[in-house]
């Protein structure tokens, strides 16, 4: 991998004093991965899958929600089911929510509600694995490893970027999966050149930075009297090498590298503050909110593939207060996100996807967690993944719409029950990415992606 000197730093974990690198390899800049996308999208093509010019944005809701306060309440259930709020009526009819969810009511319109997903493990890692790349793999708590890449790591690999200069796998502000950072987020066996490119920090903070562009800007200062400087040093690697065609493709994918942090389209896109007052508002004054706007600004800049952490949801006690925290700055963000893209005009090439890695246990506890009653606190909910609930929109998703349904007590799915291979597919499918592929692990044995290719076509 190409590193550019960029002057003195601290010392790095290891304890050595040495000098700081801008990497050109930075969120899938890496060595061959140009050749690589280019090859991918040819094979895609000639497979006659659609090069679409789709992005997607997760919201992750790390520690698993409850699909019973949010999006499939039971009012007629028993008390310790149906919990402490009430649905309400959306703009779809038929469609109720939370009533802790006004403003996503007033746009149910814009996005659709898979009501029927489940994987059947109430383990944090087990249940993250799976829902982030569709893989049991023997993935627990035990055995925490990531084995197979997450999809925004097989995204970036068969689109890369959808502009020059963008990284094309952002996290914001990390890729993280039950305090694994990037966990089921990463690219495991395709390689870190896959993992997301981490912006850090705290976007809505005042002084929020992204401190590898600032590196970046210390570097064309300091370093480099300009851009051919860089592409006279692969000139020369370039006379070295064979004539196969790799180099030519490295050149672009280098210059690509170097546009990143170099350039004023990164530069641009990374800083929050010039967004309007007004949208930040909007989107509300709170990490989450500003986060998700950066995700916004990220992929209307040209990044692929977005994910925004949403942490702490493991709500064994004290439901009532986590959910009126915290439900109210989901709504804005996601309100906010569907309503921005579409005056944007990008709400058809943007999907959005807000899902965890499992949901609650439908039946409250005592708050105790094997001691007295109340001990730990008001009562919460325990893992659960036998019913789970996936929100999706925009990108070619149909919105008004509910897929599958729980049975009464919300304890499992009644008709049309869906897994994570099938949320993934349709996801694929919308960017245009060959449900079929296979990759490579270290043992040089092909995987496919999906185990199961179907996706919901009731959506699409």
């Amino acid at each position: 991998m190409f590193r550019v000197d960029a002057g003195l730093s601290g010392k790095y974990c290891d304890g050595m004093n040495r000098r700081s690198f801008v990497q050109l390899g930075v969120a899938g800049m890496a060595s061959l991965g140009l050749g690589d996308i280019l090859r991918a999208k040819s094979a895609s093509a000639a497979n006659g899958t659609p090069n679409k010019e789709t992005s997607a944005i997760l919201l992750w809701l790390d520690g698993g929600p409850s699909h019973l306060d949010l999006y499939d309440l039971k009012p007629q259930a028993p008390v310790e089911v149906r919990g402490i709020w009430n649905p309400i009526r959306t703009n779809v009819p038929g469609i109720e929510i939370s009533e802790l969810f006004p403003l996503q009511a007033q746009i149910a319109d814009k996005f659709s509600i898979v009501r029927s997903l489940h994987h059947d493990t109430g383990d944090h890692f087990a249940g993250g694995h799976r829902m982030l790349t569709t893989k049991d793999m023997n993935v627990s708590g035990v055995l925490t490893a990531g084995r197979f890449p997450g999809i925004g790591s097989i995204i970036a690999r068969e689109r890369g970027a959808r502009k020059p200069g963008m990284p094309p796998y952002v996290a914001v502000p990390y890729g993280m999966s039950i305090g694994l950072r990037p966990g089921y987020f990463g690219g495991n066996f395709l390689g870190v050149e896959y993992d997301p490119f981490e912006t850090g920090g705290d976007p809505n903070a005042s002084n929020f930075k992204v401190e590898n562009l600032k590196l970046a800007s210390g570097l064309t200062v300091n370093r480099l009297e300009d851009r051919r400087s860089l592409l006279q040093h692969f000139d020369r690697i370039r006379r070295d090498a064979d004539q196969t065609g790799v180099f030519t493709a490295m050149d672009r994918f280098d210059q690509d590298a170097f546009s990143f942090v170099t350039g004023e389209n990164a530069r641009r896109a990374f800083d929050i503050g010039l967004e309007s007052p007004k949208i930040r508002d909007q989107y509300g004054r709170n990490s989450w909110g500003q986060s998700t706007l950066l995700a916004r600004r990220l992929v209307e800049a040209g990044s692929t593939f977005a994910t925004v952490h949403f942490g702490g949801w493991d709500h064994h006690w004290d439901l009532k207060t986590g959910m009126e925290r915290y439900l109210p700055m989901v709504d804005m963000a996601v309100t906010a996100l569907f309503n921005d893209l579409e005056q944007r005009g990008l709400l058809d090439s943007t999907l959005v996807i807000l899902c965890g890695e499992f949901s609650r246990t439908p039946r409250m506890n005592d708050g105790g967690n094997g001691g007295p009653p109340l001990s730990m606190g008001q009562p919460g909910r325990d893992h659960w993944g036998n019913s789970m609930f996936c929100l999706l929109g925009g990108g070619g998703v149909k919105g008004g719409q509910i897929v599958g349904s729980t049975d009464a007590k919300g304890e499992r799915p009644a008709t049309r029950p869906v897994r994570p291979t099938h949320i993934h597919s349709t996801i694929y499918q919308c960017l245009g990415i060959d449900t079929s592929l296979q990759v490579i692990d270290h043992n040089g044995r092909p995987n496919p992606i999906l185990d199961d290719q179907q996706g919901i076509p009731e959506l699409l």
